[in-house]
């Protein structure tokens, strides 16, 4: 019986290498079955009475007839045999490259290794460990397969990519009621394909999943070999694996967390059983992959929790509080789908030279290119916005804060605003929390507009101009 035959990993990856085992294993299984020792030794008492060649029986029945004080056979002594059984020992553990281990023995030849080589995949199956020799058989294997079924590899960020999770104890009860509620009419539609948000009170979390994700996940399925890799611990990536793929037809057991990784605060390809050249990453944080940037699309990050927004310092509101989600047809996820569809059809129809010599990352070079020149216009575009507006914060920056590094600072000139410190009357809007300063003051009597934080956040958003008079700044409550 094969180790593997109760590993969860169906992969073809895992697939080729569990049927190198099984060839493997199975060719040494007697070495490990006492029920087929017994009957090798009884077969062998009686081959002994027909036949006294030696040369034509294995190193386990040379040991059988030994421990049993079989006579020498013609010219044969004992001393001679235990010779050769030493020597086709030998020959054996030479032989043996040692492809892999589990624990410290081999999962070829069972000999206990010293020392520890090659990468763990503990994914794949707890204390499995590849000699590098042996992962660069699978990859070109696996590479053969996969360019055979005209796909490639995609590897999927969880966090900010594909959903976004808080803590139970970051919710106001005003959410955590309202979220109940989205929960519980979910739940009653009887239609799963609508089932989004997930309250997980043993792990103490909410989780929301991106709009268009069971769709970008189907589509994508049919282009790619998919894995998951998320900086979370193991329980939480295979919980959340479970809500993406609950039929596992997208994962299985290629969800790799923190726990496999090789690098500390690093993701890295090298725990991925696919070649590099043949390998997508999508992620929302560029820096976690500072080794694989070519094999890059960066993602724009998904914040419905407020506790999104406070973990990179945005004082902007969430979707959750600005009761909105992204538009499937529109948001993030269909974008980058009908990227990937490009790139793919690319590597595969419009790419010459030999298949297998081929790297996605000349393809995704090119496609990005036009992504990145999207994103110039769309800057150009943005800083129409506020396009004459010049703005002076007042009581918004906290006390000896460098104002020009204030992240609404940099959203009203990316908006095309200028901002500024001091008053002149030039000055179109003072943004301000406290309508008896100095600065509000002045607006008031100037005739300006005097609106609070929120107005910036909210023209950021829906990228127009809003209502001043929509956003007042009200009184203190020691006013």
């Amino acid at each position: 019986m094969s180790l593997l035959t109760d590993s969860p990993v169906h992969s073809s990856s895992s697939d080729d290498f569990a049927a190198f085992l099984d060839a493997e294993l199975n060719s040494n299984s007697s070495a490990s079955s006492p029920d087929e020792d017994d009957e090798d030794e009884e077969s062998n008492d009686e081959e002994a009475e027909d036949d006294n060649e030696l040369e034509g029986k294995s190193v386990k029945r040379c040991k059988v007839e030994m421990s049993g004080n079989i006579h020498e056979h013609g010219s044969t002594s004992h001393a001679t045999l235990e010779h050769k059984i030493g020597e086709d020992k030998s020959l054996k553990m030479d032989i043996c490259t040692h492809p892999g281990s589990f624990g410290d023995m081999c999962i070829l030849c069972g000999q206990r290794l010293e020392e520890e080589s090659g990468v763990t995949f503990g994914y794949i199956h707890k204390g499995l460990r590849l000699a590098n020799d042996e992962i660069v058989r699978l990859r070109n294997t696996d590479m053969k397969n996969l360019l055979r079924h005209k796909k490639l590899y995609l590897v999927l960020d969880l966090d900010h990519t594909l959903l976004n999770s808080t803590l139970l104890a970051h919710l106001t009860p005003e959410e955590e009621e309202y979220l109940k509620s989205q929960t519980k009419s979910q739940t009653d539609s009887q239609d799963a394909s609508r089932v989004n948000l997930f309250k997980l009170d043993f792990i103490h979390m909410m989780t929301k999943l991106r709009p268009f994700v069971h769709t970008f996940l189907k589509e994508a399925s049919e282009m790619f070999d998919m894995y998951i890799y998320t900086m979370g611990d193991r329980p939480y990536a295979l919980e959340m694996a479970r809500l993406l793929d609950p039929n596992k037809e997208y994962f299985n057991a290629k969800v790799i967390s923190r726990d496999d990784g090789t690098q500390r605060h690093q993701k890295g390809l090298d725990v991925v059983l696919g070649q590099e050249s043949a390998v997508l990453i999508l992620d929302d944080t560029e820096n976690a992959w500072t080794k694989h940037k070519d094999n890059l699309i960066l993602m724009e990050r998904y914040h419905y929790f407020r506790s999104s927004c406070r973990q990179f310092g945005y004082n902007c509101k969430s979707l959750l509080e600005l009761g909105k989600d992204e538009n499937e047809p529109d948001g993030a996820l269909a974008s980058v789908l009908k990227a990937l569809k490009q790139v793919h059809s690319m590597f595969f129809d419009e790419l010459g030279g030999d298949l297998a010599g081929r790297d996605v990352r000349q393809v995704s070079f090119f496609i990005f290119l036009f992504y990145i020149f999207l994103r110039i216009v769309l800057k150009v575009v943005r800083k129409e916005v506020l396009k004459g507006c010049k703005i002076v914060f007042s009581r918004v920056f906290p006390t000896r804060y460098q104002a020009a590094d204030h992240h609404l600072w940099k959203m009203g000139e990316q908006l095309g605003a200028t901002c500024m410190t001091e008053l002149d009357p030039s000055v179109t809007h003072v943004i301000s929390t406290d309508v008896g300063t100095e600065k509000s003051r002045w607006a008031v009597k100037e005739k300006k507009f005097l609106v609070n934080p929120q107005w910036i956040e909210a023209v950021n958003f829906l990228w127009r101009k809003l209502p001043e008079e929509n956003y007042p700044v009200k009184p203190t409550k020691e006013e």
